[in-house]
C-alpha cells in the first residue's frame, strides 16, 4: 500500500509540474513513477 501511495504522489507531482510548464523535472518524475514505482508496487 505504501508503494502505491509513493507512486501516486510522484506521478501527481510530475503532472502538476508539467501543467506549470516544467520541461526537466516533470518527465523525470513521470518516468520514475510509471517505469519504476508502479512495477515495484505491483510486485510487492
Amino acid at each position: 500500500m505504501m508503494w502505491w501511495a509513493i507512486a501516486a504522489v510522484v506521478i501527481i507531482a510530475g503532472f502538476a509540474d508539467l501543467a506549470r510548464g516544467g520541461e526537466t523535472i516533470a518527465p523525470i518524475l513521470l518516468a520514475v513513477g510509471y517505469c519504476i514505482l508502479v512495477p515495484v508496487a505491483i510486485l510487492k
